[in-house]
């Protein structure tokens, strides 16, 4: 497989002094198994520390351009922008996909799966943003690709999450605050996913599925509030 490289810095509008680096964020676990010629190793430890530069870089953006909001408000908002959702709708606009280094199988895998791949290659394409341009350079590109979002989630108000909406509902109309249970967990430790049910007392108004447990609760509360025909 000839993947051009070249094409995806384009799309970053970044040069790599190494461009290894951008070459090991695209691969992914699978990949080495049927490719053991590839000189470079997966993206996990760079997803690693993508996700930490993405959170501070995010953090300080959102305090300076807005300082009149609360750190609760600040908070949900850069949760909105961070989650797994916002990250693969940055890795479609960038075509990533295109770039990713999979396994055969992994091509073939489910939507949850792509899912997954694309929201971690995402985190590890900054974490080598960083390790090649510094946090300068890491800090541009988070500016350029994923704030400009940020001013509609908030004006629409998309930062309120299912969970606590379902939350906020459950416990003013029926004085309840809800459960969640992890009903089904799968898969190795890069790739894992969850199926989570949310109960009211006993009761188990609906369940969800995610790659991670805050994932799968957050999809549980939204057909809960569905569910239960809750706005």
């Amino acid at each position: 497989m000839t993947v051009d490289f070249s094409q995806l810095e384009k799309k970053l509008d970044i040069v790599f002094s190494n461009i290894n680096l951008l070459k090991q964020a695209l691969t992914h676990r699978s990949y080495l198994n049927e490719n053991k010629s590839w000189p470079l190793g997966h993206n996990e430890r760079l997803e690693f520390l993508g996700d930490a530069v993405l959170e501070l870089s995010i953090s300080n953006q959102l305090y300076k351009k807005y300082p009149q909001l609360p750190e609760g408000l600040l908070t949900s908002l850069r949760a909105s922008l961070v989650n797994s959702n916002n990250l693969v709708k940055v890795a479609e606009s960038l075509k990533l996909e295109n770039f990713l280094l999979l396994s055969k199988g992994g091509k073939k895998d489910s939507d949850r799966s792509r899912t997954s791949f694309l929201a971690n290659a995402t985190e590890a394409v900054i974490g080598a943003i960083y390790l090649d341009q510094g946090f300068e350079g890491a800090d541009k590109f988070i500016n350029r690709i994923v704030m400009p979002d940020a001013d509609d989630i908030l004006n629409n108000k998309l930062f309120k999450d299912a969970k606590s909406l379902f939350q906020e509902i459950s416990q003013e109309r029926l004085g309840v605050t809800p459960i969640y249970q992890t009903l089904k967990a799968w898969g190795p430790d890069h790739d894992k996913h969850f199926v989570v049910g949310v109960f009211l007392a006993e009761e188990q108004i609906a369940e969800g599925e995610g790659i991670s447990k805050h994932e799968a609760e957050q999809n549980a509360a939204s057909q809960a509030l569905k569910n239960k025909e809750w706005s």
